[in-house]
């Protein structure tokens, strides 16, 4: 992700690494990608790689940030009152997307919604949550915000790792019905 304030050539450097860590990951797992291998890729020299990444985890985390926005974006694909049995068309074209890269996706997403992608989708689908309950004015903006983003982030490793059976559309409105009755469920 570059903020504006990046140079545009370490944002150009960024997106190569990114690019060549995704065609890396189509070809084999994560685990088996070497740092030779990316640079080789990306053409660029192996202290660039380190000037812009730590290790290979981290520009995996950062190529596939994407995913976390949209989903983010497609939980909140909706206006008005959700209903449980109409998930966002773009839920439900997020997890039919997720097909592609779905290897990388479970090596930075253990089951449950741990690891590194788990952790950034957490903390970025908390924080949208958050923000648009606090300014609807709804009750208990942090509880459910949480819950929110443990259930979604949960639910989608655990089905990345075969643990919730389901095609993609399956998964998406039983995804999108346990979030509704989360925002609908009267707290004290």
């Amino acid at each position: 992700m570059t903020s504006p304030h990046e140079d545009p050539r370490a944002a150009r450097t960024r997106a190569r690494l990114r690019r060549a860590l995704l065609d890396e990951c189509a070809q084999r797992p994560l685990a088996e990608v070497s740092v030779a291998a990316l640079v080789r890729r990306a053409e660029v020299a192996r202290a660039t790689f380190y000037l812009h990444y730590s290790d290979l985890e981290n520009v995996a985390v950062d190529a596939c940030a994407d995913v976390v926005r949209d989903a983010v974006d497609a939980l909140h694909a909706w206006r008005g009152t959700p209903h449980p049995a109409s998930p966002p068309p773009a839920l439900v074209d997020f997890f039919a997307g997720l097909t592609p890269h779905a290897d990388l996706y479970r090596a930075l997403l253990s089951p449950g919604g741990g690891g590194p992608l788990g952790h950034v989708l957490h903390q970025d689908l908390r924080a949208r949550s958050r923000t648009e309950r606090a300014l609807a004015g709804a009750p208990e903006p942090d509880l459910i915000a949480s819950a929110v983003a443990a259930t979604f982030a949960g639910v989608l490793a655990d089905w990345l790792h075969g643990l919730v059976e389901g095609t993609s559309t399956q998964i998406a409105h039983q995804v999108w019905r346990l979030l509704v009755t989360l925002h609908r469920t009267p707290l004290p």
